[in-house]
């Protein structure tokens, strides 16, 4: 495939994710998580979010989340999300099939919950005819390349709480986030009263391998039992522990995250400079959505994949990855004037 703009999950993984995995790969270990670098694992996680924080890996995101909301509601319960939220959209069901709960969706401007908007589904609570609502998820950046500020996610976590509910936050670009916002992943997570977290990093450089990260010790019940039941416990679970490991502390979170966010700035800089394109969101992170004719962005959909967002407004989403080079964006906008002038 032609280096795009498709997702950061088409890019590869980084130099130091093999290193870690060559090193890890020169002795036996135990399975299923009882090895020594998963143990180190564990407690990089601790002192990363806290000690109280407790991980779990998994194959992927959509596993994380699954497991995540299992642990906060029962098939009687309800998750209030955004209706653009990944849980909602690209995950084909799973928490409803997986955990039977409901997902109480809520339409927004640009893909962030507000407690204003969240108090609209807060409502038949102890009423045995409507499902029970247990917590709040936000995607953290959001699904459409926004930011929640610290204040904002405290402020929903203190709803939640208020209303005996828990807050969920997936995290599969949380380092996006971390460098935007210029804070740390304890200071946006566990210090504004986040219950659990989705952490990922296959979007920011890693082979495979996401995690479900406890940071109320209360949701730490049967935890090792409920994610062997959803087929997501690895065998050699240190190849991914190992991964996670050099991830966040190698400080390769920070270096792949703040290239892949300044490469969309130089995305929306360069493109607000073509005619007949319109940028509809902020550029906070690694993403840039774009409105432009149909017949152009058809037309570059042959020289270049990316995906189509909104089909009636024609709005497109670009997406930057650790990998993107300056060489790419100019390439790629070079080929986006051409398309605009033949129009």
């Amino acid at each position: 495939m032609k280096r795009g703009f498709g997702s950061d999950n088409h890019s590869g993984f980084s130099p130091e994710v093999l290193q870690a995995l060559t090193a890890a790969n020169s002795e036996h270990a135990l399975a299923y998580g009882d090895d020594e670098i998963t143990a180190r694992l564990e407690q990089l996680i601790r002192d990363t979010f806290g000690p109280q924080a407790r991980v779990y890996l998994v194959f992927n995101g959509t596993g994380a989340n699954v497991l995540g909301i299992d642990a906060m509601c029962n098939s009687h319960e309800a998750v209030v999300c955004a209706e653009t939220a990944h849980i909602n959209v690209d995950e084909c069901g799973a928490p409803q099939r997986v955990v039977g709960c409901r997902l109480l969706t809520v339409d927004t401007p640009d893909g962030k919950l507000t407690p204003a908007l969240v108090k609209t589904r807060l409502h038949g609570f102890g009423f045995e005819h409507h499902s029970q609502p247990k917590a709040i998820s936000i995607s953290q950046p959001t699904e459409l390349g926004t930011l929640y500020t610290l204040e904002e996610i405290r402020a929903l976590a203190n709803l939640a709480h208020e209303h005996g509910m828990f807050l969920h936050v997936d995290g599969a670009r949380l380092a996006n986030a971390a460098v935007a916002l210029g804070c740390t992943f304890k200071e946006m997570t566990t210090d504004c009263g986040v219950d659990v977290l989705s952490f990922g990093g296959t979007k920011n450089g890693l082979l495979m391998g996401e995690s479900c990260v406890l940071l109320n010790p209360v949701l730490d019940v049967d935890m090792k039992y409920r994610r062997k039941q959803m087929t997501q416990l690895g065998s050699k679970m240190r190849f991914m522990a190992a991964q996670m490991e050099c991830y966040i502390e190698s400080g390769m979170w920070r270096r792949n995250a703040e290239h892949s966010n300044r490469m969309a700035q130089l995305l929306r800089s360069e493109v607000e400079k073509v005619e007949g394109v319109k940028i509809m969101y902020p550029v906070q992170v690694n993403s840039v959505f774009a409105q432009l004719p149909c017949e152009v962005w058809h037309r570059l959909q042959q020289r270049y994949f990316f995906y189509d967002w909104d089909e009636e407004q024609n709005v497109v989403r670009w997406m930057c990855s650790f990998d993107t080079t300056e060489q790419d964006i100019h390439n790629f906008v070079n080929a986006l004037k051409e398309e605009i002038c033949r129009k």
